[in-house]
């Protein structure tokens, strides 16, 4: 496999390295990286047509050289180097849950993972003392030394010397202890590593600790709370500016954000998780000109969705006009989506490029373009709304010039830092072979899209209220949404740490990690509890001046406080479900829990009982009471030794057979 030219990040390891690994991987246990990896599900009949198809037609001589190997090779060459199984749904930028895709492929591990999979292996032996200690440090004696020690080793076993005494471990004369306590240990061969990792999983000799997997949890979603906080800004700014303009514009601008979600933004991250195998794929096997296509390909493709999108968009008035009561309203939420329009090529090209840049492990680089775009969409905000006199249109600007900069950053990083490696310029062949990509991405589309569509319900039933009440349930999903980029990350972190430990086997270590990272969702869900109680009346302030505004969210966020607990912990249950590879649980769960529990008593509450928004929330928060109890039920009752089984069942058919290399015509990109 080729490794990829980062001069940043590790270097690929040796193939001695990989020489049989099979379930002991465990990836990104190292905070270097955003540890998302992606997709791992079934063989797919679907990814080998898309692949062989463009490499059958997309690939010439010298790349065939450049890959080092044939198809079959290049494709199953690291099937020794497999990464744990991985559901669909957690790669940065796509939905929340959904039910599995069936017929998506598991793609090929890159040099980054498979690296940091070896120093979390490390890691993990030391701590189980199977291995001796990083450093040759004496026990301390103080007593505070002893109490943290206590609290926060992350050791399974804690010991003076080495274990294995097979491995030299030099012992100092007193003269040299200061020197000798801060001097590395000899590491054992990656072979050897290996070989006593096998072993003591086979044995039932690895286990973990509370400490352990808190700080791993912490070291996951720590930056992916960082990065999801920054991307929601750019709705946040717009939000905010547009809350001091007026109760009609804040009432529209949620009507204009919610309604471009529900008919654009979402089924578009939709389509694109098809690429986080596609590229995926691509890059593992050696074919990194594919990559670009891929990403290519996905992008034309929704530029043309856009376009009927947009036509709708642009005539939108009559038919928000015919949904809300309020004709100004209406009115000035199409205005809105008239100027987001703008921002349309923006969206498809950052959907594209995220996945462009994550198949090659360049995990940071989405993050670091949202540090620049992030602060530049307030700037923008305050310079359009109020420096220039734009008003309401000058929101909308500026998230949509927000939404075309964002891809720009990322061509910028790519260009000037890492990852051109992968683009070898604007193919034509990327209008070819689109009819297996859109099987394999629409199915996606549809599931996110009918969860995500109950809020679009919700918002239409809050402005039957009224101006006010619409304006109030814009604050209530621009603070309720916030607060979510905290226990989401955390569910992302639980999935991607169950899996790859129930990918090595480590059932026991697994079960660990699930009761952390429960009790992390309830700590999350209390903390928002007590802020949305004891600053219900503070946050609306910050939207708004308007006194009828605040009250009626004021009460709502005593609703939405509660909610906030049962919100962490159904997304936490769901990202263990997605890690022991039972994602379609929670899924049709999520499904069951909105429409037939959720939306009924919202809807009766709000109108029937007359409790408006209150009700509607209400109806939210007992919806996801019931996903929250059915999946802790589950999950509790699962068999994780089964699981573990499962999964290495999985992992032994993923192996793909490609044609030979000799098949393919041999011309040019």
């Amino acid at each position: 496999m080729d490794s990829p030219s980062s001069s940043t990040g590790p270097q690929p390891i040796s193939n001695s390295r990989t020489e049989g690994r099979r379930h002991s991987i465990l990836p990104d246990f190292l905070s270097e990286s955003l540890p998302i990896p992606p997709s791992f599900l079934g063989t797919s009949p679907i990814i080998r047509e898309i692949l062989s198809q463009d490499i059958a037609e997309c690939s010439s001589d010298d790349e065939d050289e450049h890959a080092g190997a044939s198809d079959a090779e290049s494709i199953s060459g690291q099937a020794d180097a497999k990464l744990a199984f991985h559901p669909n749904g957690i790669v940065y930028g796509t939905g929340y849950s959904f039910v599995p895709i069936q017929g998506m492929d598991k793609p090929v591990p890159n040099p980054h993972e498979v690296e940091e999979s070896l120093h979390a292996e490390l890691s993990l032996l030391r701590d189980n003392a199977i291995l001796p200690p990083k450093h040759h440090k004496p026990r301390p004696t103080h007593v505070f030394a002893r109490l943290y020690r206590r609290i926060f080793s992350t050791k399974v076993k804690d010991h003076e010397g080495p274990i294995f005494p097979d491995i030299a471990v030099e012992t100092t004369p007193l003269l040299h202890e200061m020197a000798a306590e801060f001097e590395p240990l000899p590491t054992p061969a990656p072979d050897e590593i290996e070989r006593r990792f096998e072993f003591a999983v086979a044995h039932h000799e690895i286990t973990t600790t509370w400490q352990r997997e808190a700080k791993t949890l912490i070291q996951y979603s720590m930056p992916l709370i960082a990065t999801f906080l920054m991307h929601y800004s750019v709705t946040i700014g717009s939000v905010l500016t547009v809350g001091r303009l007026g109760l009609v514009e804040l009432a529209a601008v949620n009507l204009a954000t919610m309604t471009a979600s529900i008919t654009c933004y979402v089924p578009v991250q939709g389509l694109a998780t098809c690429l986080d195998t596609l590229c995926a794929q691509a890059y593992g096997s050696g074919h990194k000109h594919l990559v670009g296509l891929q990403a290519q390909r996905m992008t034309w493709l929704l530029f043309i969705l856009m376009a009927p999108i947009a036509m709708v968009w642009w005539f939108s008035e009559p038919i928000l006009a015919a949904l809300v009561p309020s004709k100004e309203t209406a009115s000035q939420a199409a205005t809105f989506l008239r100027v987001l329009i703008a921002g349309m090529p923006g969206v498809a090209m950052l959907e594209s490029g995220k996945r462009f840049v994550q198949s090659q492990g360049l995990f940071k680089a989405t993050t670091y373009a949202l540090m620049i775009g992030a602060p530049l969409s307030f700037l923008q905000n305050w310079l359009f709304v109020f420096k220039f006199g734009w008003g309401f249109v000058g929101a909308a600007a500026a998230m949509a010039i927000t939404q075309n900069l964002l891809p720009l950053l990322l061509v910028l990083y790519v260009w000037l830092i890492d990852g051109s490696q992968c683009w070898n310029g604007f193919n034509w062949k990327a209008f070819k072979n689109w009819g297996p990509m859109m099987k394999l991405a629409l199915p996606g589309m549809i599931m996110i899209e009918a969860q995500f569509s109950v809020l679009e319900v919700l918002t239409l039933s809050a402005s039957q209220f009224g101006t006010s009440q619409l304006a109030a349930q814009s604050i209530l999903v621009t603070v309720t949404s916030t607060s979510f980029n905290i226990p989401f990350p955390l569910a992302i972190a639980t999935s991607t740490r169950v899996a790859n430990l129930i990918g090595a086997n480590l059932s026991s270590a697994a079960r660990v990690t699930a009761k952390v990272s429960i009790i992390a969702a309830c700590m999350v869900g209390c903390l928002n509890l007590i802020l949305f109680s004891t600053l219900r009346t503070q946050l609306p302030r910050i939207f708004t001046d308007v006194d009828d505004v605040i009250q009626i969210a004021s009460q709502a966020l005593l609703v939405c406080g509660v909610m906030q607990v049962f919100d962490a912990i159904a997304a936490v249950a769901h990202g263990l479900l997605r890690g022991i590879g039972q994602q379609a649980i929670g899924s049709y769960a999520n499904l069951f829990s909105y429409y037939l529990v959720a939306l009924p008593i919202s809807l009766s509450t709000a109108f029937a009982l007359g409790w408006k928004l209150t009700g509607l929330w209400m109806g939210i928060t007992v919806g996801l009471l019931c996903v929250s109890v059915i999946e802790l039920v589950y999950l509790y009752k699962t068999d994780w030794e089964v699981a573990a089984a499962q999964a290495a069942e999985r992992l032994k058919s993923e192996d793909v057979a490609v044609e030979a290399k000799s098949r393919r015509p041999s011309h040019g990109v």
